[in-house]
């Protein structure tokens, strides 16, 4: 068995549509849109604006204006067959523009965060920089834990008593919080993949080898974000012999 970027993104949709979304629905919280799996009632979308043809994740960020405006999104009984990339090139530049169009939504969305509050209220405004800051965020954190853990290893000093004792208060938090959100993530994958015929169960222990790709992925689009913000790295679709058919 071997990491395979179809397989765990299958995991990880599974537990997008299966788990994360139908719960941030039961909160109330803002639901960032995902791809073609949408339904708009068309007098709303209009009345928006449409989508930012300028942002390339424009479904993500027309799921947050939805909400700033007084709408909300509902969860449909149904599912798409949507083609995973079958390789790691292709699944880089995709991710590389979902990573990218993210960080377009939050920081559009926050450049007047007061404002922003006020439309979407506290509790809705929180989830907002939790889901998408903080999304953006982990991934690009992710690999400087494990650079930092690597320096404290080679050095001989990790967990050491310190000079100051914050410093091992700080990575026992650091280590429970990695830990926790790898068992977390780990375990709604599981109950995702149940309801969806338990395929791929034993791909999950490749989570954290996942998350490093998505954070090298999320450093690609910070890069082009400075670089060329509006490039559309596109997705060949049609490629696997299930699409294919």
């Amino acid at each position: 068995m071997r990491l395979l970027p179809n397989a765990e993104f299958a995991i990880e949709y599974a537990a997008l549509f299966s788990g994360l979304l139908p719960t941030l629905q039961r909160l109330g919280l803002p639901i960032p849109l995902g791809g073609t799996s949408n339904h708009f009632r068309i007098s709303a979308l209009k009345w928006l604006g449409a989508w930012d043809a300028f942002n390339v994740t424009e479904d993500a960020d027309l799921g947050m204006r939805l909400y700033r405006h007084g709408y909300v999104c509902r969860m449909l009984d149904s599912e798409t067959a949507e083609e995973a990339p079958c390789s790691f090139k292709p699944w880089l530049y995709q991710r590389t523009r979902w990573m990218k169009g993210w960080m377009q939504t939050y920081f559009v969305h926050m450049r007047q965060p007061f404002k922003l509050w006020r439309q979407l209220g506290t509790g809705r405004f929180l989830g907002f920089q939790v889901m998408v800051g903080g999304m953006i965020f982990s991934a690009l954190a992710h690999p400087v834990f494990y650079l930092l853990l690597a320096i404290e290893v080679s050095a001989d000093t990790f967990l050491l008593l310190p000079s100051s004792v914050l410093g091992i208060h700080v990575w026992l938090v650091a280590l429970f919080n990695i830990a926790i959100g790898y068992l977390a993530s780990m375990t709604l994958s599981l109950i995702a993949l149940k309801q969806k015929g338990a395929r791929f169960v034993l791909h999950i222990l490749f989570m954290p080898a996942y998350w490093l790709l998505i954070s090298f992925a999320a450093y690609r689009a910070l890069g082009q974000l400075v670089t060329k913000p509006f490039h559309w790295e596109k997705t060949e679709h049609g490629v696997s012999s299930y699409m294919a058919k």
